[in-house]
């Protein structure tokens, strides 16, 4: 009989752990929250327009307050933190030069931002025809103040005037 108890224990605990068993739950598949958004570069300058009038030859003016009062303030317009280069252009019928010389001027920036550009030609840098870094790591919405000097040639073939645009990019670091 006590057999009989023992068998009769045993296959009821058996049947139990199979019951408790097999009520396990599982899913068959599970979700992961993932998201993406589209890096944007973007710059604006403003006011986006200087102009340094008429020049005889072999002379400089800046954009600093005390000459032209035009500082340019460059913003980060875009959604991650960037890096802002800037260059220079020939004209019609001047070349960028880092010296000037017949038909060939020279055109400065220095970041206000980061460096005392009230006393140009300190802290002024010559532009070229490539991109040059101007700030690096400006975070979205920040800005970088820009000033510019210009020293005309030392003697020109075109009396007309010359467009000496300079050009603003941003980059992602």
């Amino acid at each position: 009989m006590k057999i009989k108890k023992i068998f009769s224990l045993i296959s009821i605990l058996g049947m139990t752990s199979f019951i408790f068993t097999n009520l396990s739950y599982a899913a068959s598949s599970a979700t992961v929250a993932a998201t993406v958004t589209i890096q944007n570069i973007s710059v604006s300058v403003s006011d986006g327009d200087v102009s340094y009038g008429t020049l005889a030859t072999s002379t400089s003016r800046s954009t600093i307050a005390s000459e032209e009062n035009e500082m340019q303030t460059a913003t980060n317009n875009g959604n991650i933190t960037e890096n802002l280069n800037i260059k220079g252009q020939n004209t019609a019928a001047w070349t960028l030069s880092a010296t000037a010389g017949a038909d060939q001027y020279v055109h400065k920036f220095c970041n206000d931002t980061d460096n005392d550009c009230t006393t140009p030609p300190t802290n002024y840098t010559a532009l070229t025809t490539n991109y040059q870094t101007l700030d690096t790591s400006v975070t979205t919405s920040g800005t970088a103040d820009v000033q510019l000097q210009i020293t005309t040639p030392s003697s020109s073939s075109s009396f007309t005037q010359q467009s000496v645009d300079v050009i603003v990019q941003a980059v992602a670091p």
